[in-house]
């Protein structure tokens, strides 16, 4: 029987190996090359997201959101809205309740990107925080369910890096990717163990 912590300390975390995104990333700076993108978003059943936002180091300021980021289980597209803004196929998608979404926060998403777009409906979405709730986890960062259910490190090095930059580095690439792409193995493995459950809390 599968053990989970109730509370994930960060002195487990810090020794665990590291996990990354090992498919495909294909960086999206045109309304063209999103819906072509989409295209092939459209083709999986169960889509991972996230969005990244360039830090401002001023209390109450705020930039718009720079990038959201999809996964499917070996690919992943960035779609740079910094330099797009939210193209039309894309927003179609996000709205599309017969394709789901699985991400975390994902009402702090929804809100970064009805920045660009206010009238954005997004739906089909699955939040990772209500499912870790319904199991009975207290911590429900990213980094911390992950490190739960996998005993695998997601690194948060660039996080707070700059993602209105003309190009992005491999270390961005390879974060953003990560953080979408884990979502869809924490949603499989969190639903594998409801149906079975063959898991007790411990701590």
């Amino acid at each position: 029987m599968r053990q989970l912590f109730i509370k994930t300390e960060k002195s487990f975390i810090a020794d665990l190996p590291r996990y990354t995104f090992g498919g495909k990333i294909v960086t999206v700076s045109s309304p063209d090359e999103a819906a072509r993108a989409v295209e092939v978003l459209r083709r999986s059943q169960l889509l991972g997201i996230d969005t990244e936002t360039r830090p401002v180091f001023r209390r109450g300021a705020m930039r718009p959101v720079a990038l959201l980021q999809v996964a499917t289980d070996d690919l992943c597209f960035l779609f740079r809205l910094h330099h797009m803004g939210l193209p039309p196929a894309l927003a179609s998608l996000l709205a599309d309740e017969a394709v789901p979404k699985v991400g975390l926060s994902l009402h702090d998403d929804v809100h970064q990107l009805r920045q660009r777009m206010p009238d954005l409906q997004p739906a089909g979405l699955i939040e990772l925080q209500d499912v870790a709730e319904h199991m009975g986890l207290e911590d429900k960062s990213l980094q911390k369910l992950f490190a739960n259910f996998f005993h695998m490190r997601i690194s948060k090095g660039a996080q707070l890096s700059n993602w209105e930059a003309d190009a992005l580095t491999e270390a961005q690439r390879l974060y953003a990717a990560t953080d979408a792409a884990a979502c869809i193995l924490l949603y499989r493995e969190m639903l594998a163990l409801q149906q079975s459950r063959d898991y007790q809390l411990v701590g």
